[in-house]
């Protein structure tokens, strides 16, 4: 299957953000970024956030968070699109924002859920149009939970929307990857991630996986896929900075991510004194990232949750925060909506 292909304007020298009138010349395709960070020591960085339900949230998000965030110098950053694509508007918005207003790198997400493909097709042709060349296909959660359900004209797994956008061309395509095994997948762990070289065989150039808090997981899963099943795309792992004990509880419970007994019995000890809760978050975290940049992950994708304080925090720990002002070479918690 052919990789992704830069837009033609593109291969004759123009590059995407001179194409789209970006004031920063480094919006790159992420599998760009990926190709330049293999010359380096420093993993991917990026941060993903959720579209906000209010005006003020939105603007709290990309006056406050974002340019919080930014000054560590991100390689990209990433925005959900919600239960059913009841965000749509709003992803396309925002992610047209952080290119254009902050002048780094984003990803929209997109998903299969209560959508025809000619509705797919006018998202993806405005994506475009925004200058938005970075998508993260999913299937997705119907709105309100519950079992998917293929809307008639529409796709019934998210390898058929990855090969829809390969067909298109021009685009950069993530997909999701379950280091657990996906919650929905009844035939076990080893069979999802069958399902994962098949949706890279449709032409996925990178892989964002769910949150997990066994470093063990993960390592079995990326052994799996790149030893038995020859994967070669970048897998990078998904980091969710816990925040209070109820919250992780929940999204571990809708997304079948298992919570190790230590941590757990940690949790409980502190029980609702959330500003512990985050300092043992930012705790775990980092000791988790730094021996996943030991085992040699391509990158670290951050779930902020739309905070900026953890995250931050954690990348000092690391020092792997940015001291300069150059931009790089080259972005909610991810539970059952990233079904297959």
């Amino acid at each position: 299957m052919e990789r992704a292909s830069m837009p033609a304007a593109n291969r004759s020298g123009q590059s995407v953000a001179e194409r789209f009138g970006h004031r920063n010349t480094q919006i790159r395709l992420i599998s760009d970024i990926h190709a330049a960070r293999r010359r380096s020591d420093r993993p991917v960085i990026s941060f993903e956030f959720f579209p906000p339900k209010t005006e003020q949230g939105e603007r709290a998000l990309l006056e406050k968070t974002l340019p919080s965030l930014r000054k560590l110098h991100p390689d990209f950053c990433s925005v959900t699109y919600g239960a059913g694509g009841v965000t749509r508007e709003g992803t396309l918005r925002i992610v047209d924002r952080i290119q254009r207003e902050h002048g780094v790198t984003a990803m929209a997400h997109l998903t299969c859920v209560s959508a025809t493909r000619e509705q797919i097709g006018d998202v993806l042709a405005e994506a475009r149009a925004r200058g938005i060349v970075n998508i993260l296909a999913l299937r997705g959660d119907p709105p309100g939970g519950g079992e998917f359900s293929k809307t008639e004209g529409g796709f019934e797994f998210s390898w058929e929307l990855v090969a829809h956008l390969r067909k298109l061309g021009g685009f950069c395509i993530g997909t999701a990857g379950f280091p657990e095994g996906h919650i929905a997948c009844k035939e076990g762990k080893h069979v999802d991630w069958d399902r994962l070289k098949a949706k890279i065989d449709c032409g996925a150039d990178f892989v964002v996986t769910q949150l997990f808090f066994d470093n063990a997981d993960f390592l079995e899963f990326r052994d799996y896929v790149t030893g038995k099943l020859g994967v070669t795309v970048p897998i990078c792992p998904g980091v969710l900075p816990i925040l209070s004990g109820p919250q992780i509880k929940r999204f571990t419970a809708l997304c079948g991510a298992r919570l190790p007994a230590a941590l757990q019995s940690r949790l409980e000890a502190l029980g609702d004194d959330h500003t512990a809760v985050a300092e043992l978050g930012v705790e775990y975290a980092t000791e988790q990232c730094e021996k996943l940049v030991r085992a040699g992950v391509p990158g670290l994708h951050f779930y902020t949750l739309n905070r900026s304080e953890s995250t931050s925090r954690i990348l000092h720990n690391l020092a792997l925060a940015r001291p300069n002002s150059a931009m790089s070479v080259g972005g909610e918690a991810r539970g059952s909506d990233d079904t297959q």
